[in-house]
């Protein structure tokens, strides 16, 4: 038996990288960097101005109340390109490039324009560069905006349209297969019959599967029978980077996954981990080089055993330089127990106090089967192997769960 810190090293070294595709912008959202994305201009590529108002030196106004000539309007995508005289003004619009010869802009607010237009009385001095974002102030041409290995989010999407990205370079898509053992399962169309449960372990790993970005394949239901179940993962191998099957990883008569991944010749990496819940925790790869995890059939295991181990697969695979679940401190609301030989990942539900900090709500759950309350989880809460409980108040470590 493995620690869980030593599983997922272990996971994360014999991950290899997928190869790279060029991906049109408008499909990149959630994909991984492949590339730096570098700035093509600078940013703003312009002196810009940050208010609607008046364009002038500053100088000029310093003994405001005064009044100065209007000599033109400068606009957003529409600039005045003359150079400001002394005694002038430019009527200035937010966003638009402030003119040459001005270095300050004055907020309408704080002016008046007499009734012509062609005078505006200012009724305050104005501060040296105020309201003005130099160009280049956030970004200068050739800087790196954002670098190969970041998962691209929503906000991102405006920086590679903003430097002219209309496709870019990203990782591959992991391709994996999800299948479940077990006889006593059906599918979710189907009323169980006598000792009989529905499938789910298939649709809670296809959801934490697709949001690590891959795409995912659902296999028929094997049973327990270790000839089909060993056909199935020969043929999702054919197709898929990464394999996941719940169930059959136990040490009992009808746990079959593991001898189906021996008659197939795959080399086992770790079979038991020191993981509550998910100790029976199976990483292997077959000789094709298809990964494989074996993961326990209890609804809760499957997911905090995905989350830790396969998911840190699927983003390595896509060149993620933290692939790993976001690590916090946070004060845990009530005490909760631990266990002697292993480390627990309890649920838990993630909020902030009054003062910001961050508090850790463990759930009462029945065990790695009580998938419902395990439905309300938001992060996963570590109790070190050998700690026999800790105590409200106390700081701890949590998990953020995707």
């Amino acid at each position: 038996m493995i620690e869980v810190a030593e599983a997922i090293e272990i996971v994360r070294q014999q991950t290899l990288r997928l190869a790279s595709e060029s991906v049109a912008i408008d499909q990149v959202l959630g994909r991984v960097l492949a590339e730096d994305v570098v700035a093509d201009s600078d940013l703003p590529p312009f002196d810009r101005s940050q208010m609607d108002g008046y364009a002038v030196r500053a100088e000029d106004v310093k003994g405001a109340p005064v009044s100065l000539r209007i000599a033109g309007e400068s606009a957003a995508g529409r600039g005045w390109h003359n150079q400001l005289e002394e005694g002038q003004a430019v009527r200035i619009m937010t966003g638009a490039p402030v003119p040459a010869g001005a270095d300050s802009v004055q907020q309408v607010e704080l002016t008046h324009e007499l009734k012509d237009g062609t005078v505006v009385e200012f009724l305050e001095s104005v501060e040296l560069g105020k309201s003005i974002v130099k160009r280049g102030a956030e970004i200068k041409a050739g800087e790196v905006v954002l670098n190969a290995g970041t998962p691209i989010n929503a906000p991102m999407m405006a920086v590679l349209a903003a430097f002219g990205y209309a496709s870019v370079e990203v990782f591959r898509r992991p391709r994996v297969a999800v299948l479940a053992t077990g006889t006593e399962l059906v599918s979710v169309d189907q009323t169980p019959g006598q000792d009989q449960i529905r499938d789910s372990n298939n649709y809670s790993l296809s959801a934490y599967a697709t949001l690590a970005g891959a795409t995912v394949e659902r296999m028929p239901l094997t049973g327990d029978e270790t000839s089909l179940l060993k056909r199935q993962i020969a043929a999702a191998a054919e197709r898929c980077d990464v394999i996941v099957t719940s169930g059959g990883v136990s040490m009992g008569v009808y746990d079959v996954t593991k001898a189906a991944l021996k008659e197939l010749d795959a080399e086992i990496f770790f079979e038991r981990v020191a993981l509550r819940p998910g100790k029976p925790t199976v990483f292997a790869r077959l000789p094709n080089g298809t990964l494989v995890f074996g993961l326990p059939g209890n609804p809760v295991s499957v997911a905090v055993t995905f989350n830790l181990f396969a998911r840190t697969a699927l983003l390595t695979m896509q060149g993620a330089t933290d692939p790993t679940l976001k690590r916090e401190t946070a004060a845990v609301a009530r005490s909760v127990k631990g266990t002697t030989d292993r480390d627990s990942y309890l649920p838990a539900q993630l909020t902030t106090n009054d003062d910001a900090e961050l508090i850790a709500f463990p759930l009462k759950w029945g065990g790695s089967s009580d998938f419902v309350s395990f439905a309300l989880t938001t992060a996963l809460l570590i109790v070190p192997a050998n700690v026999k409980s800790i105590e409200a108040g106390s700081l701890v470590t949590v998990l953020r769960l995707p």
